[in-house]
């Protein structure tokens, strides 16, 4: 028997190698998706037994997520599909998840916004799917065991408090907090193959561990998963198969427990190298509260903020408090934190897009106004925010360069054909070729959408760049080279890095964590993470070792 995952990802999990002989509950042979000319994907093969998990690992767009759709039957637009591709039972769509007579296929993806409906509670979001299972009860009972089931499945999904959650919108809720929902709407279906992309992506340790085993429970009921991962930690906590991409080929497969101890391709090798490198000399930790800059005023100031949440007919929620912090000129401060904790409400107060809020934010000394959209062209400028769902955050019926040079058009009042130069410049350095860029952005995966939203967050010229883990999601590669580009390489740039993982924490010069909406304890980062004050902060500082 599968045993469950019982600690935090990167505590192995030991799960026996599946017999062969077991029917497969999901079959791709020499798949190849072709787009443009393209093959994103290209001869895959693999096999998905029940009750077993099978990670796809690879860079941002070697082709796992094409591969884990293609178990739905979703496909980019235009694209030219050979192969076979074999999935007991027929299915259609309902929502974000596939089912079918005799089977179900739920697919949780990296960007859960994408499958939750804006305008609907997520009462209603899940109610819809218990009600269909419950017609069979005489009318009087249906209502209460459809409400049973709904927080149940939020409840297997680790959601806590899910009567509070019932009564939010998904914006409400953080990407953490969306994910573990769209998983919700898929164990409450009983799904057999669960297509999981990316599935801690944006969630600190302890929430990352529960999910783990949340997913370790679902395989052991005998459920496929497939789980497509970039998180090595997770990927040895669960996987009992292991197939590594590099645009669109295979380049090995075979048991987890020995192609991650001892993979036999350079590429694999390379891929499990995913320790950030450390701040250069040029950039020590600085002791004194000053930050990078040393003397004068910060460049953003935040005073007295608190922030509400709407909460159905109980009026507002206070999710934020943060009497004072202050980012001083060059420097980096790191703003960790459990999911759900207020990071993002945090960062949308400081970007001007969650207005419910009392206090102030200050740049250089004058008070920025609540709504972006009062504030002018150099106070959009001067403050920038990435988003952690870089799919939502760009037009998809415009090329993805389009999209990035018309920052500095309307921001910098740059013309046309500089700010194109600009941007491709940018994108290249963020490894983006122009033939790449030049498509709309359905065309790129999510992590080159993500190097995207960088470039063109950068070219506006900002004085302070907010980054809402933006690289949560991405592979150990591309996100060394992220965050080599942000820490070690922006001059004056301030940088606001919201993020769970505290490896990328350490390479900032100051950290401040969050505990259900409250700072709980700020300083430099040495101190922090060697000898953190708060008891929270030491629970998740322990965490880390």
């Amino acid at each position: 028997m599968r045993r469950e995952a019982t600690s935090v990802p990167h505590e192995a999990v030991a799960v026996p190698h599946r017999a062969a002989a077991v029917d497969p509950v999901a079959e791709v042979r020499d798949l190849r998706v072709e787009v443009d000319g393209r093959a994103i994907v290209d001869g895959v093969s693999l096999r998905v037994l029940p009750g077993t998990v099978t990670a796809l690992v690879g860079a941002s767009g070697s082709g796992k997520t094409t591969t884990g759709l293609a178990l739905l039957g979703e496909y980019p637009a235009g694209a030219r599909v050979t192969g076979d591709v074999r999935v007991r039972a027929d299915r259609h769509v309902t929502g974000g998840v596939r089912t079918g007579a005799a089977g179900l296929v739920g697919y949780v993806p990296q960007h859960p916004a994408s499958v939750l409906n804006p305008a609907r509670r997520v009462s209603a979001l899940l109610t819809d799917i218990a009600r269909a299972q419950v017609g069979h009860l005489p009318r009087g009972q249906r209502r209460a065991q459809a409400r049973a089931r709904v927080l149940r499945a939020l409840e297997e999904a680790q959601l806590a408090d899910g009567e509070a959650l019932l009564r939010r919108y998904p914006h409400q809720l953080s990407g953490g907090q969306q994910q573990r929902v769209v998983l919700a709407q898929a164990l409450l279906l009983g799904a057999r193959v669960v297509v999981a992309d990316e599935p801690t992506t944006g969630q600190d340790a302890l929430t990352g561990s529960r999910v783990v085993e949340r997913l370790a429970a679902v395989a052991g009921r005998g459920i496929a998963v497939v789980l497509l991962c970039h998180d090595l930690d997770v990927v040895r906590a669960l996987a009992d198969e292991v197939v590594v991409l590099r645009a669109g080929r295979v380049v090995e497969s075979g048991p987890a427990r020995r192609l991650l101890r001892s993979p036999r391709h350079a590429w694999t090798r390379e891929l499990l190298g995913d320790r950030p490198e450390p701040p250069p000399p040029g950039h020590p930790a600085p002791d004194g509260a000053a930050g990078a800059a040393g003397t004068g005023r910060p460049v953003l100031r935040v005073r007295g903020l608190t922030a509400r949440h709407r909460d159905g007919a109980r009026g507002t929620a206070v999710v934020l408090r943060a009497p004072a912090l202050d980012l001083y000129a060059g420097e980096c401060l790191a703003v960790v934190g459990r999911s759900g904790s207020g990071k993002t409400t945090l960062a949308r107060c400081l970007a001007g897009l969650h207005r419910d809020h009392d206090g102030t934010v200050l740049l250089d000394g004058t008070p920025l106004p609540d709504s972006v959209r009062d504030r002018g062209r150099a106070q959009l400028a001067a403050v920038q925010y990435v988003f952690q769902d870089a799919h939502a955050a760009f037009d998809e019926h415009r090329p993805v360069l389009h999209q990035v040079a018309r920052t500095a058009i309307r921001l910098r009042r740059t013309d046309p054909d500089t700010a194109t130069r600009e941007a491709l410049a940018l994108l290249a350095r963020l490894g983006l070729p122009e033939d790449l860029v030049r498509r709309r952005p359905g065309r790129l995966s999510g992590g080159e959408l993500q190097r995207a939203a960088l470039a063109r967050a950068l070219l506006a010229r900002p004085r302070v760049l907010v980054c809402d883990e933006i690289t949560s999601g991405l592979d150990a590669i591309t996100r060394r080279h992220i965050l080599t580009t942000l820490v070690r390489d922006r001059g004056d740039l301030s940088l606001v890095l919201i993020t769970h993982d505290l490896e990328t924490a350490a390479l900032a010069q100051r950290i401040a964590v969050l505990d259900a909406g409250e700072i709980v304890e700020q300083g430099p980062a040495r101190r922090v993470l060697t000898s953190p004050s708060h008891p929270f902060t030491v629970s998740l500082m322990g965490r880390r070792n």
